[in-house]
């Protein structure tokens, strides 16, 4: 079976950005997405399309079809103070706020300096030209509820809660 839209893809993954150095792997099968539904950068779900279990190859993926390109906008230096005293800040501290157009992104603190935090609401691969190795291990079809809800399934069903 031929990965295509509302396919169920399994596959494992070495991640490395241009230097050679590994970003990201997937452990033994654990990687499966909804083809077709967003899940996955644009860049590698196109690559993907039209392969079939058992197929193994590599993908450059530019940043442009990866997390994007860096923007400079989304780095700004806040007071300590609005974070919350009980919680220690420091550089790599990762938490979830809400943009002005009301979605929510992942910011990294990434320079402390006295009182000044600078945060980056980039995503840590923005930027980042990306290079897969992959194998695809399994391809099926979507249940009705999982095209429906948009993602996979775990085995033992899943439970919205």
């Amino acid at each position: 079976m031929q990965i295509s839209k509302n396919s169920v893809v399994t596959l494992n993954y070495i991640l490395k950005n241009d230097q050679g150095e590994t970003l990201d792997e997937s452990q033994d099968n654990s990687f499966l997405y909804l083809h077709g539904a967003g899940g996955i950068i644009p860049g590698l779900e196109g690559q993907l399309e039209g392969k079939s279990a058992g197929d193994s190859f590599s993908a450059h993926i530019e940043p442009a079809d990866g997390y994007g390109e860096r923007d400079d906008s989304m780095v700004q230096v806040v007071p300590r103070d609005m974070f919350d005293k009980e919680h220690p800040v420091e550089e790599g501290l990762q938490f979830h706020a809400e943009n002005p157009e009301g979605d929510m992104l992942t910011v990294t603190v990434t320079k402390i300096e006295g009182d000044d935090i600078t945060v980056d609401g980039n995503h840590p691969l923005s930027g980042i030209a990306l290079n897969f190795d992959i194998k695809i291990a399994d391809v099926r079809e979507a249940s009705a509820e999982e095209v429906e809800h948009g993602h996979v399934h775990g085995p033992d069903g899943h439970h919205h809660h």
